[in-house]
């Protein structure tokens, strides 16, 4: 994938997403979270202090070798036994109706086929658990839309294929999950065509 790819995008990843607004952000997307999880897109483990302790094991999908690296005193301070259960979110290798919840956060935009990822978390989930997500994507102002497709290109050259275009709600309803909830809004930070944000809960029926 390349040395920028590689070696300096984890870094800035775990520092620009990090921080107290952030961990609010994440702290709500984890709060309902229970059993055993699969979260998709583990980065640097930026979530794992805000596990409940409803949950007993987290199965982590990761691609990144140094962002694995990097999560490593974060999952030795939890209470949470974590292991990385595969990097492709697009083909993972579990069997069907296996967890009680899903997480996702901040990484739907960099899978090359989210799509399919979608319809794999899917899959593995247990019929009533859910799937919550917390992702920036498509804004619901044009002007704002307008800015990203021009943006689009040149934010995916640079920050590891980010999209800044894909709708998440879309995804889960496309998968056959029920969005149960949803809320829109400004993420921390940035210039509104980095920050369109999505935080919800949707359940496999």
């Amino acid at each position: 994938m390349g040395w920028w790819t590689d070696e300096v995008l984890p870094h800035i990843t775990d520092y620009t997403l990090r921080g107290r607004e952030m961990g609010e952000l994440r702290a709500q997307a984890c709060e309902a979270l229970h059993g055993r999880v699969l979260e998709v897109g583990f980065g640097s483990g930026l979530n794992v202090p805000f596990y409940p302790a409803e949950v007993t094991q987290v199965d982590a999908v990761e691609p990144s070798e140094l962002a694995w690296k990097m999560s490593e005193k974060r999952r030795l301070e939890t209470h949470v036994p974590i292991g990385r259960v595969g990097r492709d979110a697009q083909q993972l290798n579990i069997a069907g109706d296996r967890y009680d919840a899903a997480l996702v956060t901040f990484s739907l935009c960099t899978i090359p086929d989210p799509a399919a990822a979608m319809r794999e978390i899917a899959r593995v989930l247990k019929s009533g658990a859910s799937l919550h997500f917390l992702e920036h994507g498509v804004s619901s102002d044009p002007k704002v839309e307008a800015w990203q497709r021009r943006l689009e290109p040149l934010q995916r050259r640079l920050a590891g294929g980010c999209h800044l275009t894909r709708d998440p709600v879309q995804l889960a309803e496309d998968a056959g999950l029920l969005v149960k909830m949803v809320e829109r809004g400004d993420l921390p930070g940035g210039p509104k065509p980095f920050t369109a944000g999505f935080f919800g809960e949707a359940v496999r029926v």
